[in-house]
């Protein structure tokens, strides 16, 4: 069980961008997402990333999504070393190391962008923009619409999720994260903890599967519900490469719509 007293959170306040691309416009024409989806592979250990330490918890998210994406890509699965979470911090958040009143966390669409655009992770023979574990896209589903976020994980192996976290949380770490009381008021207020980012790459009938703190934490989908602020499917290289062709359509709009947004 991990040790409350030894982890951080780290995520700020969502941040609105207009240039956000929108998950249903490409997810229309998708199938009903199965019952259950699990892209683990059967992997429970991740890595801390220095959320130990850090409130890096954004930064870690994505180094966790570069876990799974190449973990189901025909190469084997990549961590990227505490060193690289370490520069994304640096670039992406403004952390200084040895300044401990610059350790304040992220925004999750600034880090994405920033990710996009610079990968702090590298490998050898690789173009940076044709990068196997580069961020290629994101899209936003609805939090609120369930089968959107089913949609996601199902469709993009990777979901990465900010969330309000309520100090009832803590005694649940390791277990299943789950509302008690109302959910509203006094510890179960969203958050009373404080603000966290992890990646979801599974659920089922009965708990969605997230990773955080170098281990999996299942939660509810009422807790899902309750402490949700914001929801990002990550497209990586390393998926398009094993599963682009089953959405060509899909990925060409992805990249027009890109074109328009980044230029």
């Amino acid at each position: 069980m991990v040790n409350v007293r030894a982890i951080k959170l780290g995520k700020k306040a969502p941040k609105v961008d207009p240039r956000t691309l929108k998950l249903s416009k490409y997810t229309a024409s998708l199938p009903t997402p199965p019952e259950s989806v699990d892209w683990t592979k059967g992997v429970t250990s991740w890595g801390m990333m220095d959320n130990d330490t850090l409130g890096d918890c954004v930064c870690a998210m994505t180094g966790h999504g570069v876990q799974v994406a190449t973990l189901n890509s025909p190469d084997s699965e990549v961590t990227p070393p505490d060193s690289a979470i370490l520069n994304l911090y640096e670039g992406a958040c403004g952390y200084v190391p040895g300044n401990e009143s610059t350790d304040q966390g992220c925004v999750i669409v600034d880090t994405l962008n920033w990710v996009r655009n610079n990968i702090p992770w590298t490998h050898k023979g690789h173009p940076v923009h044709h990068h196997p574990y580069q961020l290629f896209a994101y899209a936003d589903p609805d939090p609120s619409n369930i089968s959107h976020i089913k949609q996601a994980i199902a469709t993009f192996g990777t979901l990465g999720i900010g969330l309000q976290l309520p100090v009832t949380a803590q005694n649940q770490v390791g277990g299943l994260w789950d509302v008690v009381g109302d959910g509203q008021t006094g510890d179960s207020a969203p958050g009373s903890w404080g603000g966290h980012a992890v990646i979801v790459p599974a659920y089922n009938a009965d708990y969605l599967t997230c990773i955080t703190w170098g281990a999996l934490q299942k939660m509810s989908y009422a807790f899902f519900a309750t402490y949700v602020d914001e929801a990002h499917a990550l497209l990586y290289r390393a998926w398009v490469q094993q599963f682009g062709s089953q959405y060509p359509e899909m990925l060409a709009q992805l990249e027009a719509d890109l074109q328009v947004v980044t230029g």
